[in-house]
Protein backbone atom coordinates (compact mmCIF):
# COMPACT_ATOMS: atom_id res chain seq x y z
CA UNK A 1 0.00 0.00 0.00
CA UNK A 2 2.87 2.01 1.39
CA UNK A 3 5.11 1.49 -2.03
CA UNK A 4 1.82 1.86 -4.51
CA UNK A 5 1.39 5.42 -2.84
CA UNK A 6 5.12 6.23 -2.88
CA UNK A 7 5.16 5.35 -6.95
CA UNK A 8 2.10 7.46 -7.54
CA UNK A 9 3.91 10.60 -5.66
CA UNK A 10 7.21 9.72 -8.04
CA UNK A 11 5.08 9.94 -11.17
CA UNK A 12 3.19 12.98 -10.01
CA UNK A 13 6.47 14.94 -9.16
CA UNK A 14 8.01 13.19 -12.77
CA UNK A 15 5.20 14.69 -14.47
CA UNK A 16 5.29 18.06 -12.86
CA UNK A 17 9.50 18.33 -13.71
CA UNK A 18 8.62 17.06 -17.14
CA UNK A 19 6.06 20.23 -17.56
CA UNK A 20 7.81 22.59 -15.86
CA UNK A 21 11.14 21.26 -18.10
CA UNK A 22 9.09 21.66 -20.95
CA UNK A 23 7.43 25.25 -19.41
CA UNK A 24 11.00 26.24 -19.64
CA UNK A 25 12.07 24.82 -22.95
CA UNK A 26 9.02 26.48 -24.42
CA UNK A 27 9.56 30.02 -23.37
CA UNK A 28 13.38 30.26 -23.98
CA UNK A 29 12.15 29.39 -27.48
CA UNK A 30 9.36 32.38 -27.86
CA UNK A 31 12.47 34.43 -26.59
CA UNK A 32 14.60 33.39 -29.27
CA UNK A 33 12.35 33.27 -31.74
CA UNK A 34 10.94 36.94 -30.97
CA UNK A 35 14.44 38.17 -30.36
CA UNK A 36 15.55 36.43 -33.85
CA UNK A 37 12.34 37.97 -35.43
CA UNK A 38 12.98 41.36 -33.94
CA UNK A 39 16.44 41.51 -35.20
CA UNK A 40 15.22 40.62 -38.63
CA UNK A 41 12.43 43.35 -38.43
CA UNK A 42 14.86 45.56 -38.16
CA UNK A 43 17.60 44.91 -40.15
CA UNK A 44 15.45 45.27 -42.97
CA UNK A 45 13.24 48.49 -42.34
CA UNK A 46 16.35 50.56 -40.26
CA UNK A 47 17.12 52.92 -43.33
CA UNK A 48 19.93 52.11 -45.33
CA UNK A 49 23.63 53.98 -44.26
CA UNK A 50 24.04 56.75 -46.80
CA UNK A 51 23.72 60.16 -45.15
CA UNK A 52 26.26 59.00 -41.88
CA UNK A 53 29.24 60.08 -44.54
CA UNK A 54 27.90 63.40 -44.50
CA UNK A 55 28.63 64.27 -40.93
CA UNK A 56 27.19 67.69 -40.12
CA UNK A 57 26.95 68.77 -36.51
CA UNK A 58 25.66 71.30 -34.70
CA UNK A 59 28.36 74.08 -34.41
CA UNK A 60 28.58 77.21 -32.40
CA UNK A 61 28.63 80.62 -33.61
CA UNK A 62 31.24 82.96 -32.50
CA UNK A 63 31.11 86.61 -32.16
CA UNK A 64 34.64 88.60 -32.69
CA UNK A 65 35.97 92.10 -31.90
CA UNK A 66 37.59 94.51 -34.00
CA UNK A 67 41.18 93.00 -32.45
CA UNK A 68 40.33 89.33 -33.02
CA UNK A 69 39.28 88.65 -29.69
CA UNK A 70 36.10 86.31 -28.69
CA UNK A 71 33.37 88.57 -26.94
CA UNK A 72 30.88 85.88 -27.35
CA UNK A 73 29.44 82.14 -27.89
CA UNK A 74 25.96 80.85 -29.18
CA UNK A 75 25.09 77.19 -28.88
CA UNK A 76 23.35 74.36 -28.99
CA UNK A 77 25.97 72.41 -28.43
CA UNK A 78 29.67 73.80 -27.72
CA UNK A 79 31.51 71.96 -30.86
CA UNK A 80 34.96 72.97 -32.49
CA UNK A 81 35.04 70.64 -35.61
CA UNK A 82 38.32 69.05 -36.28
CA UNK A 83 39.13 68.05 -39.40
CA UNK A 84 40.80 64.30 -39.45
CA UNK A 85 44.27 65.74 -40.11
CA UNK A 86 44.23 67.79 -37.78
CA UNK A 87 43.79 64.87 -35.15
CA UNK A 88 47.32 64.03 -33.36
CA UNK A 89 47.97 59.90 -33.60
CA UNK A 90 48.42 59.75 -29.79
CA UNK A 91 45.27 61.22 -29.25
CA UNK A 92 43.29 58.65 -31.55
CA UNK A 93 45.01 55.60 -29.62
CA UNK A 94 44.28 57.38 -25.85
CA UNK A 95 40.82 57.25 -26.80
CA UNK A 96 41.03 53.64 -28.24
CA UNK A 97 42.79 52.14 -25.97
CA UNK A 98 40.71 53.71 -22.95
CA UNK A 99 37.65 53.00 -25.01
CA UNK A 100 37.73 50.47 -27.29
CA UNK A 101 40.93 48.71 -27.16
CA UNK A 102 39.73 45.98 -30.08
CA UNK A 103 38.45 48.78 -32.59
CA UNK A 104 41.07 48.39 -35.02
CA UNK A 105 40.44 44.07 -34.72
CA UNK A 106 35.95 44.25 -34.54
CA UNK A 107 33.50 44.94 -37.20
CA UNK A 108 31.38 47.22 -35.33
CA UNK A 109 30.79 44.17 -32.24
CA UNK A 110 33.36 43.34 -29.99
CA UNK A 111 31.69 39.99 -28.56
CA UNK A 112 34.91 39.75 -26.71
CA UNK A 113 34.97 43.16 -25.26
CA UNK A 114 31.21 42.38 -23.95
CA UNK A 115 32.49 39.31 -21.90
CA UNK A 116 35.71 41.07 -20.87
CA UNK A 117 33.32 43.76 -19.40
CA UNK A 118 31.07 41.34 -18.01
CA UNK A 119 33.71 39.48 -16.47
CA UNK A 120 35.07 42.64 -14.93
CA UNK A 121 32.24 43.97 -14.03
CA UNK A 122 31.31 40.72 -12.14
CA UNK A 123 34.97 40.89 -10.35
CA UNK A 124 33.95 44.14 -8.84
CA UNK A 125 30.46 43.21 -8.15
CA UNK A 126 29.29 46.29 -10.31
CA UNK A 127 29.44 48.05 -13.34
CA UNK A 128 32.89 49.09 -13.38
CA UNK A 129 32.99 48.94 -17.68
CA UNK A 130 30.60 48.81 -20.19
CA UNK A 131 31.09 46.55 -23.80
CA UNK A 132 30.02 48.96 -26.15
CA UNK A 133 31.74 49.29 -29.21
CA UNK A 134 33.30 52.99 -30.17
CA UNK A 135 31.42 52.26 -33.30
CA UNK A 136 28.20 51.71 -31.38
CA UNK A 137 28.55 54.77 -29.45
CA UNK A 138 28.93 56.70 -32.53
CA UNK A 139 25.17 54.97 -33.43
CA UNK A 140 23.85 55.94 -29.68
CA UNK A 141 24.72 59.59 -29.93
CA UNK A 142 23.89 60.10 -33.65
CA UNK A 143 20.92 58.27 -34.35
CA UNK A 144 19.06 56.53 -31.60
CA UNK A 145 17.81 57.51 -28.18
CA UNK A 146 19.70 56.46 -25.27
CA UNK A 147 16.34 54.31 -23.82
CA UNK A 148 17.42 50.69 -22.41
CA UNK A 149 15.55 48.88 -24.47
CA UNK A 150 16.06 45.08 -26.11
CA UNK A 151 14.74 46.77 -29.61
CA UNK A 152 16.97 49.79 -28.95
CA UNK A 153 19.85 47.56 -28.38
CA UNK A 154 19.46 45.19 -31.39
CA UNK A 155 19.02 48.66 -33.40
CA UNK A 156 22.22 49.90 -32.28
CA UNK A 157 24.10 46.49 -33.32
CA UNK A 158 22.27 46.90 -36.62
CA UNK A 159 23.21 50.01 -37.40
CA UNK A 160 27.02 49.54 -35.84
CA UNK A 161 27.57 46.80 -38.71
CA UNK A 162 26.01 48.64 -41.75
CA UNK A 163 28.69 52.27 -40.39
CA UNK A 164 31.75 49.41 -40.08
CA UNK A 165 30.30 48.80 -43.58
CA UNK A 166 29.99 52.55 -45.27
CA UNK A 167 33.15 54.19 -43.27
CA UNK A 168 36.46 53.86 -42.89
CA UNK A 169 38.18 52.81 -39.37
CA UNK A 170 39.59 56.84 -39.78
CA UNK A 171 36.25 58.31 -40.53
CA UNK A 172 34.33 56.36 -37.52
CA UNK A 173 36.71 57.71 -35.07
CA UNK A 174 36.81 61.21 -36.54
CA UNK A 175 32.73 61.26 -35.91
CA UNK A 176 33.35 60.21 -32.57
CA UNK A 177 35.96 62.41 -31.54
CA UNK A 178 33.95 65.25 -32.88
CA UNK A 179 30.52 64.23 -31.52
CA UNK A 180 31.58 62.59 -27.74
CA UNK A 181 30.51 64.78 -24.61
CA UNK A 182 33.26 65.45 -22.40
CA UNK A 183 31.77 67.49 -20.00
CA UNK A 184 30.62 70.84 -19.01
CA UNK A 185 28.85 71.76 -22.31
CA UNK A 186 31.79 70.61 -24.51
CA UNK A 187 30.90 68.06 -27.25
CA UNK A 188 34.12 66.47 -29.58
CA UNK A 189 37.88 67.22 -28.49
CA UNK A 190 38.39 69.97 -30.38
CA UNK A 191 36.04 72.29 -27.69
CA UNK A 192 37.66 70.20 -24.70
CA UNK A 193 40.94 70.88 -25.41
CA UNK A 194 40.09 74.61 -25.77
CA UNK A 195 38.10 74.73 -22.84
CA UNK A 196 40.22 72.76 -20.62
CA UNK A 197 43.68 73.43 -21.72
CA UNK A 198 43.03 76.64 -23.83
CA UNK A 199 45.04 74.81 -26.86
CA UNK A 200 44.17 73.68 -29.91
CA UNK A 201 43.98 69.81 -30.34
CA UNK A 202 47.82 69.89 -32.31
CA UNK A 203 48.96 71.48 -29.62
CA UNK A 204 47.90 69.11 -26.60
CA UNK A 205 51.07 67.03 -24.90
CA UNK A 206 50.53 63.55 -23.91
CA UNK A 207 49.59 64.12 -19.93
CA UNK A 208 46.69 66.28 -22.13
CA UNK A 209 45.61 63.50 -24.19
CA UNK A 210 45.39 61.39 -22.24
CA UNK A 211 42.89 63.39 -19.47
CA UNK A 212 40.97 64.22 -22.41
CA UNK A 213 40.47 60.16 -23.10
CA UNK A 214 39.53 59.91 -19.73
CA UNK A 215 36.77 61.82 -19.26
CA UNK A 216 34.14 59.98 -22.05
CA UNK A 217 33.19 57.28 -19.12
CA UNK A 218 31.97 60.00 -16.81
CA UNK A 219 32.70 63.54 -18.19
CA UNK A 220 31.70 65.21 -15.00
CA UNK A 221 33.16 62.74 -12.26
CA UNK A 222 36.44 62.70 -14.11
CA UNK A 223 36.39 66.44 -14.70
CA UNK A 224 39.54 68.37 -13.75
CA UNK A 225 37.50 71.26 -12.98
CA UNK A 226 35.55 69.54 -10.12
CA UNK A 227 37.85 66.95 -8.84
CA UNK A 228 41.50 67.31 -10.18
CA UNK A 229 42.67 63.81 -7.77
CA UNK A 230 39.77 61.56 -9.43
CA UNK A 231 41.26 62.84 -12.71
CA UNK A 232 44.38 62.32 -12.62
CA UNK A 233 43.83 58.56 -11.42
CA UNK A 234 41.88 58.54 -14.40
CA UNK A 235 44.83 59.81 -16.92
CA UNK A 236 46.83 56.98 -14.62
CA UNK A 237 44.39 54.58 -16.03
CA UNK A 238 44.14 55.77 -19.89
CA UNK A 239 48.38 56.29 -19.69
CA UNK A 240 48.51 52.56 -18.23
CA UNK A 241 46.24 51.33 -21.22
CA UNK A 242 48.36 53.03 -24.09
CA UNK A 243 51.26 51.00 -22.78
CA UNK A 244 49.97 47.86 -22.35
CA UNK A 245 48.23 48.24 -25.98
CA UNK A 246 52.06 49.33 -27.19
CA UNK A 247 51.28 52.87 -28.00
CA UNK A 248 53.71 54.41 -25.68
CA UNK A 249 56.39 53.48 -23.52
CA UNK A 250 56.34 53.11 -19.69
CA UNK A 251 59.12 55.34 -19.50
CA UNK A 252 56.48 58.02 -21.90
CA UNK A 253 53.82 57.24 -19.45
CA UNK A 254 55.43 58.19 -16.25
CA UNK A 255 56.95 61.50 -17.98
CA UNK A 256 53.12 62.03 -19.25
CA UNK A 257 51.81 61.23 -15.63
CA UNK A 258 54.21 63.95 -13.92
CA UNK A 259 53.83 66.17 -16.54
CA UNK A 260 52.20 69.57 -14.62
CA UNK A 261 48.61 70.52 -15.77
CA UNK A 262 47.35 73.81 -16.38
CA UNK A 263 43.53 73.63 -16.56
CA UNK A 264 42.14 76.95 -17.90
CA UNK A 265 38.69 76.48 -17.01
CA UNK A 266 35.46 77.72 -18.66
CA UNK A 267 35.11 81.05 -16.96
CA UNK A 268 37.80 82.46 -19.50
CA UNK A 269 36.07 80.80 -22.71
CA UNK A 270 35.96 84.79 -24.02
CA UNK A 271 36.20 87.90 -23.38
CA UNK A 272 32.64 89.46 -21.73
CA UNK A 273 33.25 93.15 -22.29
CA UNK A 274 30.40 93.85 -23.85
CA UNK A 275 27.43 91.73 -22.95
CA UNK A 276 24.39 94.10 -24.25
CA UNK A 277 26.48 94.93 -27.76
CA UNK A 278 27.04 90.80 -27.68
CA UNK A 279 23.03 89.99 -27.38
CA UNK A 280 22.13 93.02 -29.82
CA UNK A 281 24.32 90.84 -32.23
CA UNK A 282 22.74 87.74 -31.41
CA UNK A 283 18.97 89.52 -31.91
CA UNK A 284 20.44 90.96 -35.47
CA UNK A 285 21.69 87.34 -36.53
CA UNK A 286 18.37 85.61 -35.49
CA UNK A 287 16.33 88.20 -37.65
CA UNK A 288 18.72 88.27 -40.37
CA UNK A 289 19.57 83.88 -40.65
CA UNK A 290 16.74 82.40 -38.27
CA UNK A 291 17.54 80.63 -34.75
CA UNK A 292 18.68 77.38 -36.18
CA UNK A 293 21.85 78.89 -37.94
CA UNK A 294 22.68 80.73 -35.22
CA UNK A 295 22.56 78.27 -32.76
CA UNK A 296 23.82 75.80 -35.03
CA UNK A 297 25.50 76.58 -38.13
CA UNK A 298 28.89 77.74 -36.83
CA UNK A 299 28.82 81.35 -37.84
CA UNK A 300 32.22 83.40 -37.37
CA UNK A 301 30.60 87.07 -36.72
CA UNK A 302 33.34 90.20 -36.73
CA UNK A 303 31.96 93.38 -35.33
CA UNK A 304 33.71 96.91 -35.28
CA UNK A 305 33.59 96.49 -31.17
CA UNK A 306 37.13 97.40 -30.05
CA UNK A 307 37.58 95.95 -26.33
CA UNK A 308 40.39 98.82 -25.21
CA UNK A 309 38.01 101.40 -25.97
CA UNK A 310 35.12 99.38 -24.93
CA UNK A 311 37.13 99.13 -21.30
CA UNK A 312 37.86 102.62 -21.11
CA UNK A 313 34.30 103.63 -21.40
CA UNK A 314 32.91 101.13 -19.16
CA UNK A 315 35.73 102.52 -16.31
CA UNK A 316 34.68 105.77 -17.35
CA UNK A 317 30.60 105.01 -16.71
CA UNK A 318 32.28 103.37 -13.18
CA UNK A 319 33.71 106.22 -12.01
CA UNK A 320 31.33 108.68 -12.95
CA UNK A 321 28.93 106.68 -11.13
CA UNK A 322 30.87 106.90 -8.33
CA UNK A 323 31.10 110.59 -8.49
CA UNK A 324 27.38 110.93 -8.01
Amino acid sequence: MGEREGRRTDKKWRRYLKRALLGILLAALVVVIGTVGLFLYFYYTLPPMKDISDYNPPLMTRVYSADGQIIGEFYQERRILVSNDKIPRLLRQAFVAAEDADFYRHRGISWLGIFRALIRNLQAGRIVQGGSTITQQVVRSLLLNRQRTLSRKIKELILAHRIEQRLSKDEILYIYLNQIYLGHGNYGVGAAAEDYFGKSVEELNLAEMAMLAGLPKAPELYSPLRNFDRAKRRQAYVLKRMVEEGYITEKEARDAYATPLHIKGRGNRFLEVAPYFVEYVRQYLIERYGEDEVYTGGLQVYTSLDTRMQRAAQEAVRKGLLAL
